[in-house]
């Protein structure tokens, strides 16, 4: 098995029991994980950082905004971090709700360290093998992109943002022959079967016209 790092992940306490808060942040701490505490859902949205990598242990019931409330905002903004909650007050409609919502634990107060610091390990553990095999994919669709010249990137990125074949041999000066010639060889190269699938992949790999090379010349 991978050895997977999590020291760049946090553990995020939604809680608005400041002895709970306490108490979870210091098995957290024990435990050696990083984290962070917030008094209620609210202040939890305004201090988020998205793209922050972590979990959420979170309370259900809460003033003004509840567990379950946090969580359907969080899918509303496509924040997509992974939920254990942490309630004294659960019921088998609620917990069915928000496992059905993506949430990865339900757990009822009062829960032991030991089960407490697993599940976070576990859940840690799988966002970290996760994002890993997200940029190792991101890296392979990308060398797909390496093996291009420049005057093939450039070819392609015009193509990719709707111009003709006529257009682009206009706009580079080079004959409509050959930038035929370059549009087959661009396909070839990064594997794509469609300009749809050539599209997604620039846009992946955040290739615009703007940052491609200078030409060199033909």
């Amino acid at each position: 098995m991978r050895d997977i790092s999590t020291q760049t992940y946090y553990v995020f306490i939604v809680d608005d029991d400041d002895a709970v808060r306490d108490g979870l942040g210091q098995v957290m701490e024990v435990a050696g994980f990083n984290y962070q505490t917030f008094e209620s859902a609210e202040h939890f949205l305004q201090a988020y950082c998205p793209g922050k990598n972590g979990c959420l242990v979170l309370d259900l019931n809460m003033p003004d905004m509840t567990g379950d409330e946090l969580q359907t905002e969080l899918i509303r903004r496509d924040i997509h971090l992974p939920i254990i909650f942490l309630t004294g007050y659960g019921d088998i409609p609620t917990t069915v709700r928000v496992i059905k919502a993506g949430a990865v634990d339900f757990l009822t107060k009062p829960v032991s360290s030991k089960l407490l610091i697993e599940r976070v390990r576990d859940v840690l553990e799988q966002e970290a093998r996760k994002n890993e095999d997200s940029l190792l994919a991101h890296q392979a669709l990308c060398r797909r992109l390496s093996g291009l010249t420049t005057r093939e990137s450039e070819v392609m990125s015009l193509v990719v943002t709707g111009h003709s074949n006529k257009e682009i041999a206009r706009q580079l000066g080079i004959s409509h022959r050959t930038v035929e010639v370059h549009r087959a060889r661009v396909m070839e190269k990064t594997g794509a079967t469609s300009l749809l699938e050539l599209a997604r992949l620039c846009e992946t790999c955040r290739l615009t016209p703007e940052n491609t090379l200078p030409s060199e010349p033909e």
